[in-house]
Formats: C-alpha cells, sequence, structure tokens
C-alpha cells in the first residue's frame, strides 16, 4: 500500500446487504461520497444480494465459480457466490463479507460465536479508523466487536427504535453496547426521544440526501390523472388501506384515474386479488421495481406514503423535491411530520385512517389550484436536503469524531 493510501483515514461501513431499500441507499451515497472526499472506504456486508444497489466507485464485480481471481463470499439459496474482489475499479472501494460460509457453520450456538469472531478478525485486518453501522442487529454486533478493538463506531438507527429493536433480545443488546457508541445517528426527534437519555445524549439526527436524479424543475402543464405510491409492498406500508381509500375517494367522483404501485413485496399476489374483490382491478396498476423513478412518477397527480412506521422516507422526500402533491400517514416516530407542514406543502393524516385517507385525495383531486400549491411548496425540500447540504453536515460529523 502506498503511502498516500495509509494517510488517508479509512471508514468502513457495515451492513447486512446493498440490496434495493432506503438504509442502502444512503450507505451507497455515504460509500462514494466520502470516496470522491479522499477517504478510504470498505464495504462489509454480511452476504451479496441478486438485486443490489450500484457503487460507483466499486472495486469489485461478482462473476461465475471458475473465473479468474473467483473468492467464494456467500452462500445463498444454497448456491456458492463468486466474486472478483479487483475486479472493479482500480483503487476504489473495497468490499468485504462477513457471512459464514458452509463450511464454517456449525451448531445454532457455535455459529453465533463464528460470526461474532468472523467479524471481529475483519476489523484486525481492516483497522479502520471509524465504523459506521446501519440498522438493528447489525449495530449490536459492530458495537460488540470493533469497540472491542479500540475502533470508533457510529451506529444509525434508520426507522422506529421500537421496531428495529423490538423483541426482548435486541432491546437488551442496544441497552448494553449503545453506551459504547462514537455516536448515534436517528431520523427525527421522535426517534431521539424513544431512547433512554444516557443514549440521547450521543443522538444527532443527520439528514438522508436526495438522489441527484430528484432535483429538477418542477414539471408544469396537465398532469397524468394516477396516483402513485413507491415502496416495499408489505403490510407496514399499508398499501391495502390505500386501495380500499382509493374505491372510497375515486370510485365514482374520479373515474379517470388510476392508482400505480411501483415496487415488489411480499403482498403483491394478495394485493392483486384485493382489487379484484374491490372491484377497481382494471384501475390499479403494480410496476413492480424500475428504474429511473423519477421519470416515472414526475407528471403523476398524487403521490401517498401509508406507512404504520417510518424513519425518514425516501420516497416522500423525493415525490416532494419532484413537487408532487404529497398525503402521507403521521406515523411514528415522526420523520413524516419533520418534512412536512400539514395543509402548506403536504397532507399528514392519521396511521391506518381510511377515512382520513380518502377525505385528503378528494381535497386534493378535486382542487387543482390547492394541489399546485402543495407541490410548489413541497420542491423547497430540495435545498434542506441537496447531496452538497446532507452529505457536508455527514462528513463534518464524522471529522468531529476522527479527531476526537
Amino acid at each position: 500500500m502506498s503511502n498516500s493510501e495509509n494517510a488517508k483515514k479509512h471508514i468502513a461501513m457495515y451492513i447486512g446487504s446493498l440490496e434495493k431499500g432506503g438504509a442502502e441507499r444512503v450507505m451507497v451515497n455515504l460509500a462514494d461520497y466520502f470516496f470522491e472526499q479522499g477517504y478510504k472506504v470498505t464495504l462489509v456486508t454480511t452476504y451479496l444480494a441478486a438485486n443490489e444497489y450500484e457503487v460507483k466507485h466499486a472495486a469489485w464485480k461478482r462473476v461465475p465459480a471458475g473465473a479468474p481471481n473467483a473468492v467464494h463470499v456467500a452462500d445463498l439459496d444454497e448456491s456458492p457466490v463468486w466474486v472478483d474482489l479487483e475486479g472493479g475499479e482500480k483503487g476504489g472501494i473495497k468490499r468485504v463479507f462477513s457471512a459464514l460460509l458452509k463450511e464454517e457453520q456449525a451448531g445454532r450456538a457455535a455459529n453465533l460465536k463464528n460470526r461474532y469472531e468472523k467479524l471481529r478478525n475483519i476489523w484486525k485486518k481492516l483497522k479502520p479508523d471509524l465504523v459506521l453501522s446501519f440498522l438493528g442487529k447489525n449495530n449490536i454486533m459492530a458495537l460488540s466487536t470493533a469497540t472491542r478493538e479500540g475502533i470508533k463506531v457510529v451506529v444509525s438507527v434508520r426507522a422506529d427504535p421500537d421496531m428495529e429493536y423490538g423483541s426482548t433480545g435486541l432491546k437488551a443488546g442496544m441497552l448494553a453496547t449503545f453506551g459504547r457508541a462514537a455516536g448515534i445517528v436517528v431520523q427525527s426527534n421522535g426517534a431521539k426521544a424513544k431512547f433512554p437519555k444516557f443514549i440521547q445524549k450521543k443522538c444527532i439526527i443527520l439528514p438522508n440526501s436526495l438522489d441527484p436524479s430528484f432535483i429538477r424543475k418542477r414539471y408544469i402543464g396537465d398532469r397524468e390523472k394516477k396516483i402513485v405510491m413507491v415502496a416495499r409492498i408489505n403490510s407496514n406500508k399499508n398499501q391495502e388501506m390505500v386501495m380500499r381509500a382509493f374505491k372510497d375517494a375515486a370510485g365514482e367522483a374520479f373515474p379517470d384515474y388510476r392508482l400505480t404501485f411501483y415496487g415488489d413485496g411480499p403482498d403483491r399476489f394478495k394485493l392483486q386479488r384485493l382489487a379484484v374483490q374491490l372491484g377497481i382491478e382494471k384501475r390499479v396498476e403494480f410496476m413492480g421495481n424500475v428504474m429511473h423513478v423519477a421519470e416515472h412518477i414526475e407528471k403523476a397527480s398524487l403521490f401517498i406514503l401509508a406507512s404504520n412506521h417510518e424513519g425518514m422516507p425516501n420516497s416522500l422526500i423525493e415525490a416532494m423535491s419532484l413537487g408532487l402533491p404529497c398525503i402521507s400517514t403521521d406515523c411514528p416516530c415522526g420523520g413524516p411530520r419533520d418534512l412536512i407542514e400539514d395543509g402548506v406543502n403536504g397532507l399528514l393524516v392519521p396511521v391506518g385512517n381510511q377515512t382520513a385517507m380518502a377525505n385528503a385525495m378528494r381535497k386534493i383531486l378535486s382542487d387543482k389550484e390547492f394541489a399546485d400549491r402543495l407541490g410548489t411548496e413541497a420542491t423547497k425540500i430540495q435545498e434542506a436536503c441537496s447531496p452538497e447540504v446532507t452529505n457536508a453536515k455527514w462528513k463534518k460529523y464524522f471529522d468531529r469524531i476522527l479527531e476526537g
């Protein structure tokens, strides 16, 4: 390694995988940003997922077994995964995998110990100046292992702490380890308030940066008669309630409007059957995962987030940035409430309240001037969440910790 490489501050970023999701997207953006700022960056993931975000400066690539420089890094669905760890950008962001391979596995208790030791050995080998960890159990593992090696660890809680640490075991692990953190990043004031005082003292609220593709002038013109949601299709995102509210609000009064879901998940077929039962199957579209989401939604008439729980919802930030009129549930831990001033730049409705959701839909669809005013005000979020502004806050925070 060159002297210039040795002189760089080294940040290791730890997460389960880079599979497409809100937390994973934030980590990929941060990895590329810190690398471009002259830091050495290593991504430590448990495994390699099938559908991952692209890391612009990746120093690895997935390859078939038997390919030159192929390294067995994980087992998915009983199939080994092979990666060329030097097959990407030369001198780029490195990647290390912490999953136990089949030959490293034993009984349940032994596997827990082996995972712990493997991760601890990764930190010993990497010797990063700072570890950034995202999400639930990963945060506990990072604090349990890296701090044993004298490494500073910043953990980030990306959702409602009551969800991320909902089980007795996880909550006990969090309470036992979070005191060792050099810092704790949360998404909202509501999330911070859910921790004990000794943990709150270590908390900082840092925003997510906007994907640059969502920073553009607001579309002016006739809007498509569609209502959009961009989310994983599962019970927490509550597409079912939105479908029922859509039937109530738009069934007869707005017959030309359709409801379009972007994303996929375990409840897709259940919701397709529900659309038939509700008699709206010809007006509900399931588009699955798509590339370039901004291009698909920027002309829509309305965006909806209906989650039961959220941290700081990227999809809502992005829709507001595009200038879409937005409705969101006022869900814990208050991320939407931190973004939307009700009636000014969007509408907030109670969690799970079908009647309130339907009324909000009617209000926006029936009053184009009101909808336009909400959307215009919503675009101001670009100023607060631009990559230049938010990434600089993360850098300032990390530099302060690295400097002690």
